[in-house]
């Protein structure tokens, strides 16, 4: 069943039916280079098979270690950065308690789970030492190379952490390596140390892998039904498919924020009422901006989580620089159950509210932002989410994903490369060697 809908009627006064119909041939073309696999990139098109292509095997073995983590550990530390962690959070976030990582071991029912590897602040990583020295933890290092610098600093410093803890065997057994099949640094620390090893497949890129074992390890950990996931992710795949632009909202997504772009509106912020979604936020922006980001074109990918940025980045948005347009996410269905209380005295004036849910007041927000938003010259699309459920985030996964992939063919680039980030790597490395 799908669960989400494209509204698009906040962006008529922008885009007309004219350049709709224009870019279907574009659209079209992107479509038949993912299907026929002949455009950039088309050795990294696995994502595009993941829902369907099940290995059940590796699905029983990430529960099963999932359950030796939740026996073994009260901490569960996720080691990576980029697509090696963001997928994963963005998940858990959105099925988990607001202040889960406070909760104890027995209202959650299964370990903390921290992210790690994914910065190269001392500070951080000492605080985080310095917290698991009375936990039993145990760690998922997750990067394809080993190489990357955050998270294999981070997954040093913790394997030495744990070797002192339990020995060099008992470490064993609480390190599980998500990397490449057959190669790579961390592929041969595995192998050598006969670590837990989950692999990455060679034709999906980080910023595609959150329905790998990089993300579904750390879901099952935290108890989420992630097949539930594939299952709205494989009728995505199908769903959006389809050739027809009318029929198929991903595509049209993918046509209007290119329209958008064509006329000088090109940045695109993703938004939210609901604060769980921020790390989902947080994917986008990285799925999008290393797609697209190349030959000195792309959509800037931005977020901001409402009501909160009202109050700091409203008035940039209502009355700043034309060039910002809004993908708004709204959650159709609350499960709060939370209503405003009525006061006798009614010394702060709020009774007129008293007895409402806290999500309709929330949602009355949202309607008068877009409202003001459009009257004030900033392009809206909706996305309607019926309910936050796993069958429908994998839909929202694989719209994200496809209108990724067809907006950068019709950008023109490569959406599964990301050349520009070795700038920085390189310089950072040249300047460590010349230290040595």
């Amino acid at each position: 069943m799908q669960g989400i809908h494209l509204d698009i009627s906040g962006t008529e006064n922008f885009v007309t039916n004219e350049e709709i119909k224009a870019m279907e041939e574009e659209i079209l073309k992107a479509h038949d280079m993912l299907q026929s696999k002949s455009g950039k990139g088309k050795e990294m098109l696995g994502w595009m098979d993941l829902p369907s292509n099940r290995d059940e095997d590796e699905i029983k073995r990430i529960k099963e270690c999932a359950s030796r983590i939740q026996k073994q550990s009260d901490v569960f530390v996720v080691i990576g950065i980029g697509g090696s962690y963001l997928g994963a959070k963005a998940i858990i976030d959105l099925f988990s308690n607001t202040f889960n990582n406070m909760l104890t071991y027995n209202q959650r029912k299964y370990p903390q789970i921290i992210f790690a590897g994914n910065n190269l602040s001392g500070k951080y990583l000492r605080n985080l030492v310095e917290y698991l020295e009375d936990k039993d933890f145990s760690i998922n290092v997750i990067s394809k190379s080993g190489k990357t610098l955050e998270p294999a600093v981070t997954f040093r410093t913790l394997r030495l952490v744990l070797e002192e803890k339990y020995g060099i065997r008992g470490a064993c057994e609480r390190i599980y390596v998500t990397t490449d099949k057959e190669k790579g640094i961390l592929h041969d620390i595995a192998v050598k140390n006969e670590y837990e090893m989950f692999v990455i497949p060679n034709d999906i890129g980080g910023r595609y892998s959150v329905l790998t074992p990089v993300g579904l390890l750390p879901m099952a950990v935290a108890n989420i039904e992630f097949e539930d996931i594939l299952d709205g992710a494989q009728f995505a795949s199908y769903l959006y498919n389809d050739r027809s632009l009318e029929l198929n909202e991903c595509y049209m997504y993918a046509a209007i924020r290119n329209i958008l772009y064509r006329n000088g509106v090109n940045i695109e912020l993703l938004a939210s009422y609901e604060p769980s979604f921020k790390y989902f936020i947080e994917w986008f922006k990285q799925l999008f901006g290393e797609s697209e980001g190349k030959e000195n074109k792309g959509i800037f990918p931005a977020g901001v989580n409402y009501t909160t940025d009202l109050h700091s980045m409203g008035q940039m948005i209502q009355e700043g620089r034309r060039n910002i347009f809004e993908t708004v996410i709204n959650v159709e269905k609350d499960r709060s159950f939370i209503t405003l209380p009525e006061l006798e005295n009614d010394d702060d004036g709020l009774n007129y509210l008293a007895g409402k849910d806290i999500d309709f007041i929330n949602k009355q927000a949202f309607l008068g932002t877009v409202k003001a938003h459009v009257d004030g010259g900033v392009p809206n699309m909706i996305i309607n989410i019926d309910d936050i459920n796993e069958y429908n985030v994998g839909q929202l996964i694989v719209f994200f994903e496809k209108a990724c992939a067809i907006s950068g063919y019709v950008l023109g680039v490569n959406p599964f490369d990301q050349p520009g980030v070795e700038a920085y790597k390189t310089n950072m490395m040249d300047l460590l060697r010349k230290e040595n």
